[in-house]
């Protein structure tokens, strides 16, 4: 059984070089640290265009002490692949194969590559910083924007459509592993990451990564909103594996304890929610409530069936 993480056990090395690019308080950069030191020096990384080229800079003055392959926006899981193949050709077994990119490049441009990869089983893990829109690009909407948010491209009812759920259609796939993690939480990020790598074939890993500039809200309480969105049941951490989802963390003390924060005090601490109104804000809640009560009653089943 594996040990859970915490502050006194969290490895030490770093492998990101002191300074970066990244916005002041930019959730990436937590996710980035602490997700490098589970993926390990044994490491290969692919990106794509994004904030996470931004933060890591280009050779000869790139902030990340790993091997990295930058590529276009939507090749990361076949540029994968394709590193995949050259260690395998080179006799290379013991080096970790990651990519990571933007929700943009991942929900929108870069579905069909991952899509593909996960078919074939592909043996790399994809890491989605999902930040929920093209914010390196000026603050767009992607697939993965919320319902309600104002964007560069939507400034004036906001995004219509409902938040597109990455993580289910990666499920579906039937892969080793599925899991949701948030930059506010970065030792389950941690373990989440260190049990990828144990696993064999395509792992895939969402990161709710809180923007300050893309979402609205004074960059020191980044964590703050990371948490607000979890406490409120607006998005779940759990894992999946051998189809079986299991929550973790904070989502599983909820699912315990049957207590969510109103989601209007997610929404009320960014800008980008603020054209929403009271009719909209109680619907959404009804999702997030319908949505929980599910979780309830499946949890009440298994007990049962314990029993």
């Amino acid at each position: 059984m594996q040990v859970k993480t915490n502050i006194l056990n969290l490895p030490e090395e770093e492998f990101v070089h002191p300074g970066t690019r990244a916005c002041s308080g930019c959730g990436l950069a937590i996710a980035y640290r602490i997700g490098l030191k589970a993926l390990g020096k044994n490491t290969i990384l692919i990106v794509p265009p994004s904030c996470l080229t931004v933060l890591q800079g280009l050779y000869p003055i790139a902030s990340t002490k790993l091997p990295c392959l930058n590529v276009t926006f939507a090749s990361t899981a076949a540029a994968a692949t394709g590193v995949l193949g050259a260690l395998k050709t080179l006799g290379k077994q013991d080096i970790t194969v990651a990519g990571w990119a933007g929700d943009g490049g991942t929900s929108d441009i870069g579905i069909q590559s991952l899509s593909g990869a996960a078919e074939r089983g592909d043996n790399f893990i994809y890491l989605c910083y999902d930040n929920e829109g093209y914010m390196n690009t000026g603050v767009q909407r992607s697939g993965t924007t919320p319902q309600g948010a104002l964007t560069a491209n939507t400034p004036i009812l906001g995004k219509l459509q409902r938040k597109k759920d990455v993580p289910a259609i990666m499920a579906a796939h039937g892969i080793s592993y599925v899991a949701t993690c948030s930059a506010a939480y970065p030792l389950d990020l941690f373990d989440k990451i260190r049990k990828a790598k144990t696993m064999s074939g395509t792992k895939y890993i969402n990161i709710h990564t809180p923007c300050p500039p893309g979402w609205g809200f004074d960059p020191r309480y980044s964590v703050k909103v990371g948490k607000l969105a979890v406490e409120s049941g607006y998005y779940d951490l759990y894992e999946i594996s051998n189809f079986s989802l299991t929550f973790t963390g904070a989502s599983q003390k909820i699912l315990e304890k049957r207590k969510l924060l109103p989601v209007e005090t997610y929404f009320r601490s960014q800008t980008r929610f603020k054209k929403l109104g009271q009719a909209q804000i109680n619907e959404i809640q009804a999702q997030i409530d319908s949505k929980w009560h599910g979780f309830y009653k499946a949890t009440e089943a298994s007990e049962e069936d314990e029993d």
